[in-house]
């Protein structure tokens, strides 16, 4: 019997790469990893950096390509779908795209069709904007809202899995932040982009109304490979929801004077402005900072709290 499949969709974004680096080092190589990628084929530098891994080209909005997977390495143990339209004024731009690739209906699909030696585990990336932000903490029972489509799109994302398939993990993350992957991603990262903005000396907007619980990417990955490895000892019978955010509830303003700090910049260059101020083309949740504890206590995870995760970063970045 060969080792076990692991799947990651959407693994030439910035968590699916994070997640690949660490999957292809861990000791005794346990898994046979693939990944997919829409648009762009993966350069040789990524296989150069993290070592041998299966490369498949998928459609997520018809599916095509899937099929692909199962017939090269056969039923996949367990797939981690970060594939999405993430940023939420595309969503809002184009509502039919975002539902069609954010609901994962041709993945479930698939999925569905392994039957006989039960079905793969479904590790799913949601989001904190699921929640209407109108209180602290939300926990992973409160009721859904969202605000944007980006936010809908995933509440609808969520109830197809549960609806469709049986055995899941849905994984509702915060902003995502943390050194660069292994190869360059097109979007923009947080920590950086607020350390060269105030690199610069000017003044700089950050709003002091709304509040998230940005998680480090090392921490998202520890997650997802807990759940991993208790799938593959045996625990079947899997149906979970989890919040999975940092431990600090903190502002866009507490964000930039954690970077300033830890650079040595000016923080009068920090100007605190409130989110109604500005008009970005999408409603945005104000308070969407999330209670983490039962991951916490479900994993035995330790979260990095915000500023050692943002010194992580830049000491990352230094060497």
């Amino acid at each position: 019997m060969g080792k076990p499949v692991v799947v990651v969709v959407g693994g030439s974004g910035y968590l699916g790469l994070h997640l690949l680096q660490s999957l292809a080092t861990l000791a005794d190589n346990p898994y046979d990893v693939a990944f997919t990628y829409h648009s762009h084929p993966p350069p040789p530098t990524l296989f150069d950096a993290i070592g041998p891994l299966h490369a498949f080209k998928v459609d997520m909005q018809s599916g095509e390509g899937l099929a692909s997977i199962s017939a090269t390495l056969g039923q996949p143990h367990v797939v981690v779908n970060c594939a999405a339209i993430s940023v939420p004024r595309a969503c809002e731009l184009n509502p039919s795209a975002a539902t069609a690739i954010n609901v994962p209906r041709p993945l479930i699909k698939w999925m569905s069709t392994f039957s006989d030696a039960g079905a793969p585990l479904l590790i799913h990336l949601s989001t904190d904007q699921v929640y209407e932000g109108v209180k602290s903490f939300y926990e992973e029972d409160d009721e859904t809202d969202a605000v944007n489509m980006y936010g809908k799109s995933k509440v609808m994302a969520e109830n197809y899995i549960r609806s469709n398939y049986s055995s899941y993990a849905i994984l509702r993350s915060s902003i995502i932040y943390g050194p660069h992957s292994v190869i360059p991603v097109e979007k923009t990262l947080p920590i950086q982009w607020i350390d060269s903005a105030l690199s610069s000396g000017k003044e700089i907007e950050f709003f002091h109304d709304e509040f998230r619980c940005p998680v480090y990417v090392k921490d998202v990955v520890n997650v997802i490979l807990s759940l991993i490895r208790k799938w593959n000892s045996g625990d079947k019978c899997m149906q979970m929801l989890l919040n999975v955010g940092g431990p600090d509830r903190v502002s866009r303003v507490q964000m930039a004077e954690v970077v300033s700090q830890l650079r040595g910049y000016d923080s009068s260059t920090i100007k605190s402005v409130s989110a109604a101020s500005v008009n970005r083309g999408v409603a945005s949740p104000a308070d969407i900072s999330m209670d983490v504890s039962k991951v916490v206590k479900l994993l035995g995870i330790n979260l990095t709290p915000f500023k050692d995760g943002v010194q992580l970063t830049f000491e990352s970045q230094q060497h």
